[in-house]
């Protein structure tokens, strides 16, 4: 009698109890990453300059206060968050403004100490975590979004042509990627690849079933209705386009990829998938026969060292330094990243290749392993469809991004263009992807945050304000 009295206890007290914020070890976890970035930090100056430069003063206080910053915020703003997300974007953006200093201390063999690129940098990571702050501010619910997936959708294509116009579009390194006003630049691109992503999500959350019919079945796989094409056609020709017009093959890759995966997702078809690489396929040929920049990317990753005097320079230097860099690395400071053009942005895995080695490299590739996989799990957790398609999205856009730059540097498939999320040099990449973190973040809260919690939270605030004389 008094097992069967107890028994419906036990359950009734589990369900009671509320999930635990954990900023308490998100806090740790920022320490550690905190830690760990200045005593990279350190070692270079140590190495190259036999002393701590004004740098790292600038770089402890810059760091310190936007992790503390956004720590502070997700306390108030989205206090059931993931705690695991934000420690390993701050220790990734600590470790790419190490390499990006002693890069420029390279440059400059430590004689001046002029340093732009980091300097500006630092500036770049407090409006990015700025961005950050205010998406977590005005996006209380991430299903708002949801109301405006066409707006989101004319967002981003205006943004994906912006580079197309003329006097405020720029050419650099072939692609023209780059928008110029007011003596700044960035590339609309990055910020597309959210907005567009928000479109995918409400999107196919609204046409998910029709998408998900099947008409006939070839060799065992379900084809859809011909009409329901449209989509997915749409999206190809559309990642073409940003491929002829603008040369961008990382970008173009990016968003079908993205697209393909989510149409998946939000229909279980794998005739999805199989259609969707058979366009990829067909894409790549169509531009390999016409378009000679593809043809030269396509060469150059086949034979690197025949180009290595020309157009191949780049990877092959890349290629080399990888080997130096072996199983454990030179360390920092020691070797000679600087031989690859463009190693703070395209090529700046390959820098940490040298210096941290095989070892150091895979431990970054975790990192961004851990975002992605946090990610998904937050898609997975998330109640409403629309949170789940673009957490899944965003966190799909992580891995491709990352997949594309590393197989590009490493000489694994051609090189694209993208840079390396947190880690290269560049504003509109940073701010975009702390922009995608806070997205993240904020479908992370809704997903762990216990049921009625919002309701008991406003209905607690009212009584207070009206107890208040």
């Amino acid at each position: 009698m008094s097992v069967a009295t107890a028994s419906p206890v036990a359950p009734t007290t589990v369900s009671r109890r509320h999930p635990r914020k954990r900023r308490g070890a998100e806090l740790a976890l920022l320490l550690f990453a905190y830690g760990l970035s200045l005593a990279a930090f350190a070692q270079v100056d140590l190495v190259i300059l036999d002393g701590l430069s004004a740098s790292f003063t600038s770089f402890a206080l810059t760091l310190g206060a936007t992790l503390a910053a956004a720590h502070v915020a997700l306390r108030f703003l989205a206090p059931y968050a993931d705690p695991v997300l934000l420690p390993v974007v701050g220790l990734l953006n600590g470790l790419g403004l190490t390499m990006i200093h002693r890069l420029e201390l390279a440059d400059v063999a430590g004689i001046d100490g002029s340093e732009p690129d980091y300097v500006a940098q630092l500036g770049w990571l407090v409006l990015a975590v700025i961005a950050f702050i205010l998406i977590l501010l005005v996006i209380r619910d991430h299903r708002i979004l949801q109301r405006y997936t066409y707006t989101a959708m004319l967002v981003g294509l205006v943004l994906l042509v912006l580079p197309l116009m003329p006097l405020i579009g720029t050419e650099i390194n072939g692609a023209r990627i780059w928008v110029r006003a007011a003596g700044f630049s960035f590339q609309p691109a990055e910020i597309a690849k959210i907005v567009l992503i928000v479109f995918f999500a409400g999107y196919l959350v609204t046409k998910r079933e029709v998408l998900a019919l099947a008409r006939s079945r070839v060799l065992g796989i379900d084809l859809p209705r011909g009409r329901d094409l449209g989509p997915i056609l749409l999206a190809w020709a559309a990642s073409l386009a940003v491929l002829v017009f603008e040369r961008d093959l990382g970008t173009s890759l990016l968003f079908f990829g993205v697209f393909v995966a989510l149409l998946y997702i939000a229909t279980e078809r794998r005739s999805w998938l199989i259609i969707g690489a058979l366009l990829f396929t067909v894409g790549a040929f169509i531009a390999y026969q016409l378009f000679d920049h593809v043809q030269l990317r396509v060469a150059i990753w086949l034979h690197p060292f025949v180009h290595e005097s020309t157009s191949g320079y780049q990877i092959a230097q890349s290629l080399y330094g990888f080997a130096t860099g072996g199983i454990l690395g030179v360390g920092l400071g020691q070797g000679h990243p600087d031989f690859v053009p463009f190693a703070k942005t395209d090529f700046i895995m390959s820098a940490f290749g040298e210096e941290l080695g095989l070892t150091g490299v895979m431990a970054m590739l975790v990192l961004y392993a851990i975002i992605i996989e946090r990610g998904m799990r937050t898609a997975i957790a998330v109640r409403d469809p629309f949170g789940k398609l673009l957490a899944a999205g965003l966190s799909i856009a992580v891995g491709i991004q990352v997949f594309v730059v590393v197989g590009g540097v490493s000489k694994l498939i051609p090189l694209t263009g993208l840079t390396t999320p947190f880690l290269s040099y560049g504003g509109s990449s940073l701010v975009a992807n702390w922009a995608l973190i806070a997205l993240l973040l904020r479908i992370s809260d809704a997903a762990r945050r216990p049921p009625g919690a919002e309701s008991r939270r406003l209905e607690s605030k009212r009584r207070d304000k009206v107890a208040t004389p």
